[in-house]
């Protein structure tokens, strides 16, 4: 990596530190940089996978550590802990926990023969490297491949790159209808960071998952503003967790009536996408016996 990457890197770090601690202190999410930084420096600096997770790593986990050290410092100042003490702590904390990182990761791989290759480790190893797998991963596919002939002008979904712009204009419209029906008490609790940052959870389940969430989100929260002093305002958040609760204990007792023996139920809700994958390659090119050719 350049040397300007490591500066560009820092005021980007810099930049996002104040809005992302703000949605982290309102919203309780962290929106991270990973994915930015990687696309970013993809565009500027392509072909170099590991400058790209260097990158990455300067720009995405500086932000995070600094958002993590802003919540301990709100958390001693509810505990009436001095700013300066709690400095102190997370300096110490930093300097050791970072040296002593360096020094477990040095000893295993100098230490654990074969260590991250699955094909020349013994069966049930540990030493499989899962997450480490995916940071290279990234590495290929953002700074290998790059984002250019992914969502650039030589890829195929180069369209994505207008959900940019509409992430920029949403809150404006949001703002704007706050302005235009001041007296709508609900349209400043749009959170669009909160409906938006949620869809990072659907990749392993389907949209029916999301599409419920809303559902009931809407049904509970208009009972709370249409009737303000009744028990919906005051149990709205023992509603939140007890829903939460019941899916965990549904959880554990499906696996207990019908994992344990294999068996599972099917219906319209766990169906799927009702779109089953494409049997023919759709990409340009590519020729197959008994599929048509684009």
């Amino acid at each position: 990596m350049p040397w300007w990457g490591l500066l560009f890197s820092a005021v980007l770090a810099f930049g996002f530190t104040l809005p992302i601690s703000i949605i982290t202190a309102t919203t309780n999410q962290t929106p991270g940089l990973n994915i930015i930084t990687e696309y970013v420096f993809g565009l500027i600096y392509p072909g170099r996978p590991i400058a790209n997770v260097c990158f990455k790593t300067y720009g995405y986990i500086s932000m995070s550590q600094a958002v993590s050290f802003l919540s301990d410092f709100k958390l001693g100042h509810y505990m009436k802990i001095p700013p300066r003490s709690m400095f102190l702590v997370q300096f110490i904390g930093t300097m050791l926990a970072g040296t002593i990182n360096i020094g477990v990761a040095w000893w295993l791989l100098n230490s654990i023969k074969n260590i991250c290759h699955d094909d020349l480790l013994p069966e049930g190893s540990p030493w499989t490297c899962p997450g480490d797998r995916v940071f290279f991963d990234a590495s290929v596919i953002w700074g290998l491949v790059g984002p250019r002939r992914i969502f650039g002008s030589k890829g195929n979904y180069s369209a994505m790159n207008w959900f940019f712009v509409c992430g920029a204009i949403g809150p404006v419209i949001v703002w704007l209808l706050h302005k235009a029906f001041p007296k709508q008490s609900w349209i400043p609790l749009i959170n669009l960071p909160v409906l938006l940052g949620a869809t990072g959870m659907m990749p392993p389940a389907t949209s029916l998952n999301y599409n419920a969430w809303i559902f009931v989100g809407t049904i509970f929260n208009f009972f709370v503003f249409r009737y303000r002093k009744s028990w919906w305002q005051r149990y709205n958040y023992v509603l939140s967790a007890a829903l939460d609760a019941g899916v965990a204990f549904m959880t554990v007792l499906l696996f207990f009536s019908l994992g344990l023996e294999n068996k599972s139920v099917n219906w319209w809700g766990n169906d799927g996408e009702h779109c089953p994958l494409a049997s023919c390659p759709t990409a340009k090119g590519i020729v197959v016996d008994g599929c048509p050719t684009h």
